[in-house]
């Protein structure tokens, strides 16, 4: 496992394993409709609200941006879900990310790091 990202643990404690996608657009939620199952998504916007229909099906959040006040952290604390806002990734260009397997661990002191798991 490589440490990729680190941030603001804003909800559930849990440590979870997904596949990474990338929300842009509301584009993005529809063709997630029949596939968020198991995922992890990283958005840059803390205030989105097209999440909702997927959410329930996501693993974990992740987001460049925002705090704990943040309207994705607290709709991800009402569904239990991981939640890392404020997120410092160590990789550039994400795109190379999507698709690839990652893992949101709890490291105490409300820290939440992002692992990449090495393929």
């Amino acid at each position: 496992m490589k440490l990729i990202g680190e941030g603001l643990s804003c909800s559930s404690k849990k440590e979870v394993l997904g596949e990474l996608v990338h929300v842009k657009t509301i584009e993005d939620v529809i063709q997630l409709f029949d596939t968020a199952h198991g995922k992890i998504c990283l958005v840059d916007d803390a205030g989105i609200t097209t999440l909702g229909p997927i959410l329930s099906e996501l693993t974990g959040t992740i987001c460049t941006t925002g705090g704990a006040g943040s309207h994705l952290a607290i709709i991800s604390r009402e569904f239990g879900i991981p939640c890392i806002m404020g997120t410092k990734l160590s990789i550039e260009d994400t795109s190379i990310l999507i698709g690839k397997q990652v893992e949101i661990k709890y490291d105490g002191d409300n820290k939440g790091l992002i692992y990449l798991l090495e393929d």
